[in-house]
């Protein structure tokens, strides 16, 4: 069974600042920490490694200093780990994240691919469903647990906001994950030494074959125009007066006049 998981290097959100000038956040300033969500990704993927066996290898992209989160897995037990690292995909959005991320999966060999169901820098659950989508597999997302699986198919558990689905599919699949579904083990100290001794792998797009990307025909179609803080203005309530039916008649009245009603 070749397992892979995808992972991501984040902003430590207890020391983030943003620049007044831009909006933007200064990730400079901020430490870096392994997306927690991805946490739970790497136990399944431990998990079904130690009912099936075969390998668990962790993937990533950004810059080098992304191999540090890489070897937070390997001191949890992952077998393998890969840097995909290149000046090109700098600031990549999310679909050229995900196209890159399958590239180098295609390249790794799979069965199960795993996500954390979102980062929590940018808060978009893209990734893992756009990545399943370049790799032409199915996705199940929001699972909260694997009830079955073999080396042909897999049965699980996909959170909704009115209770589960249960889902029978064929692999290969990906899946992305929520915290119901285990709880991280910690780093052994055997786990540790390995890590601290670890080198993973770095590719860049002429090591996957980013043909796309190389040649700058299909680079981020996304751009980000301006990013704010919300500001809130107090002071300014109005109070209605009368019967209900008044008060209902005067609030339709004002929320028609700003253009919120046509």
């Amino acid at each position: 069974m070749d397992i892979v998981v995808c992972v991501k290097q984040v902003p430590d959100t207890t020391n983030i600042k943003v620049d007044p000038e831009t909006g933007t956040l200064k990730r400079e300033t901020a430490g870096t920490i392994l997306n927690p969500f991805d946490l739970y990704a790497i136990e399944e993927g431990l998990k079904i490694k130690e009912k099936l066996g075969g390998k668990v290898t962790v993937i990533t992209m950004g810059p080098p200093m992304a191999k540090e989160i890489l070897k937070t897995a390997i001191g949890m037990g992952v077998d393998e780990a890969v840097l995909i690292s290149d000046r090109r995909v700098a600031g990549s959005d999310t679909w050229a994240t995900s196209y890159v991320l399958s590239k180098a999966i295609q390249k790794l060999g799979f069965n199960v691919v795993l996500f954390g169901k979102q980062a929590i820098d940018g808060d978009t659950a893209q990734v893992g469903p756009s990545t399943a989508e370049f790799l032409n597999i199915p996705c199940i997302t929001w699972v909260k647990k694997i009830r079955e699986i073999s080396d042909k198919e897999m049965v699980a558990e996909m959170m909704m906001e009115d209770g589960v689905d249960v889902i029978k599919v064929s692999l290969p699949v990906a899946i992305t994950v929520v915290k119901d579904i285990n709880s991280p083990r910690l780093e052994s100290l055997k786990g540790k030494m390995r890590a601290k001794k670890y080198e993973p792998a770095t590719w860049t797009l002429d090591d996957i074959g980013g043909e796309e990307l190389k040649s700058g025909l299909k680079g981020s179609p996304t751009r980000v125009k301006q990013t704010w803080s919300p500001q809130r203005d107090f002071g300014h309530a109005e109070i209605f007066q009368g019967e209900t039916d008044e008060k209902v008649a005067k609030l339709y009245d004002k929320i028609k006049a700003i253009g919120f009603i046509k």
